[in-house]
């Protein structure tokens, strides 16, 4: 192959990528219709199939329903759901990722060895092909990473707002508000997405016929948040028997945020503990330049 079609494919190579990186990063625009859905008077795990099933889905996720019809389902099969209905994510742009980032690892291997072949490397035709196929795997599931990692922190602000919510139900309900009441005029007081999903969610059991506490018992099954459904647990008991929930609310917030504040504590140990080992080599760095001279002249005399 001459120099003139290591340029071309080179080229090729580089403008295809450039391509795939540029569709991929265009915005979409957002869409009337899924917030009306979200709105509906269906329950979460129906809205959020609704959501999947877009009338006019973004390329992402035709890629994803691509993928979905071509591949086998047992491809499929480890698909975080709970994981996306936290972060919201459709299935279809979740599939729609993992095909993008194995495309684009399946075509890293040949632009890497046609940019070597150009400084003049003699690469077997071995290595990029391995290397295709190894990039392509890890690209296959870095979204299935993303989306566990970035679900794991969403819990942990979740939680952490949880408990801010809870002790305005516990607020809302000494003042005499109704359980219904305390649970929506608490979540319209925070601006963040937790009270947003927390809004969602009441607002549809007002035309769902759903009472509040079961509904938050479905979304904390759904998400795999038990101190939701802890909070459903205490407020059944208040809207159903008419007990005084307020010390048992208060409670609740005081033991989530004292073993938030465990973790945390065992967190800050554990990274002081790996901290140690970089300080003792710095020591023994340190140690070896003042002992290195003497040890030299000694030697020498």
């Amino acid at each position: 192959m001459g120099a003139l079609q290591l340029l071309l494919l080179g080229g090729g190579l580089i403008g295809a990528a450039g391509g795939l990186l540029l569709w991929h990063l265009t915005p979409s625009d957002p869409r009337l219709s899924d917030v009306l859905e979200r709105l509906s008077p269906a329950s979460a795990a129906a809205s959020a199939r609704s959501r999947e099933v877009s009338a006019a889905p973004t390329r992402v996720e035709r890629l994803g329903q691509w993928g979905l019809r071509t591949a086998p389902a047992s491809v499929w099969s480890s698909t975080p759901t709970s994981e996306l209905r936290l972060l919201q994510i459709p299935l279809a742009r979740y599939h729609g990722e993992k095909v993008a980032y194995a495309l684009a690892g399946l075509f890293l291997g040949p632009f890497a060895w046609a940019f070597l072949t150009l400084l003049g490397w003699n690469v077997p035709v071995t290595f990029p092909v391995l290397g295709s196929v190894a990039l392509a795997v890890a690209g296959f599931f870095l979204p299935d990473y993303n989306v566990r990692d970035d679900a794991k922190k969403a819990r942990r602000e979740f939680s952490r707002a949880l408990a801010s919510y809870i002790d305005l139900v516990a607020l809302e309900r000494a003042s005499g508000s109704g359980p219904r009441q305390a649970l929506e005029v608490a979540a319209e007081v925070g601006d963040s997405w937790v009270f947003q999903r927390l809004g969602e969610e009441l607002a549809r059991t007002r035309w769902s016929g759903v009472t509040p506490w079961e509904s938050l018992a479905e979304l904390s099954t759904e998400l795999g948040l038990s101190e939701l459904a802890d909070l459903a647990d205490i407020m059944r008991l208040s809207g159903e028997d008419g007990a005084q929930v307020w010390g048992s609310l208060r409670a609740r917030s005081a033991g989530m945020r004292a073993a938030m504040l465990n973790v945390e504590k065992a967190r800050a140990v554990e990274i002081s503990e790996r901290m140690t080992m970089p300080m003792s080599m710095l020591g023994m760095v340190f140690l070896a330049i003042l002992v290195t001279p003497a040890l030299l002249r000694v030697m020498s005399s």
